[in-house]
């Protein structure tokens, strides 16, 4: 097998820069964690610079034709390096790394890449370390602050667990074929102290449930949440969600939480 043809269908545009994957390899730190699962490695551009670290490096495709274009022109040795053709977003990834902490990287197709974030996140108590290449717009959404309108769910919810970098801009002639748009690189670390002092269940409902409304203030976003007259005075709710910082979110969640009607 010569190459692997890009599949629209699944969002591929295989990165052709040796240079620039070299740099996406070394986006991960490498601290307390000796696992690392790469999403969507196509011919292994980045799969060859993960492979040269002291780590164990598992691959996932859900393509058929890159999981036999990898096994033909990579040497598995079941636990240094190990090829997996399973949809990401389907996988238990426990019967992968049991309850080991592992990192995820990869340069992620564009059409499933919040979902990937999404995903990973449910991992969070496993994952340490998140690094890859997303559509530009996508990677500084999850890296933007307060008061930006591009400023989300993705971003608060990242960020309530995770510190966010976004690294570098990555231009479309370095693929095959070429996306029509620039793509970002960027670093999730996760933090110390990542459980909130919140209940968590509660937290991802009202970020989701302002979101949904974003233009309306707080007070009416979240209406569903019967909130006693009392609470609804506090300032706070006459705020717009991208108005509000992780923390304030985190403040929130606490006031309704403790609310009596």
């Amino acid at each position: 097998m010569s190459k692997v043809r890009a599949k629209k269908h699944l969002g591929q545009h295989f990165l052709n820069d040796e240079n620039i994957a070299r740099k996406i390899g070394d986006t991960l730190t490498l601290q307390n964690y000796n696992e690392v699962l790469e999403i969507g490695p196509g011919m292994g551009v980045l799969t060859k610079y993960l492979l040269l670290k002291d780590i164990n490096v598992t691959v996932m495709d859900i393509d058929t034709e890159s999981i036999a274009y990898l096994k033909q022109h990579y040497h598995e040795d079941g636990s240094k390096f190990s090829i997996v053709e399973a949809d990401f977003l389907k996988t238990d990834l426990s019967e992968l790394f049991g309850d080991k902490p592992f990192a995820i990287t990869g340069n992620f197709p564009y059409n499933i890449s919040s979902q990937i974030v999404f995903k990973m996140l449910e991992w969070r108590h496993q994952v340490p370390e998140f690094t890859g290449m997303f559509q530009k717009e996508v990677a500084q959404r999850i890296c933007e602050k307060e008061g930006s309108k591009t400023y989300g769910i993705l971003s608060v919810f990242a960020q309530a667990f995770y510190d966010a970098e976004y690294l570098f801009t990555v231009k479309p002639g370095v693929f095959n074929p070429p996306p029509k748009v620039d793509s970002g690189v960027l670093r999730l670390i996760r933090k110390e102290n990542y459980k909130l002092p919140c209940d968590e269940k509660l937290f991802f409902r009202v970020v989701k449930t302002a979101f949904n409304q974003r233009r309306k203030t707080l007070r009416n976003s979240l209406k569903t949440f019967q909130l006693s007259d009392n609470l609804k005075e506090d300032t706070i709710f006459g705020q717009r969600p991208e108005q509000l910082s992780v923390k304030d979110f985190i403040t929130l969640t606490e006031k309704i939480q403790h609310d009596t009607i």
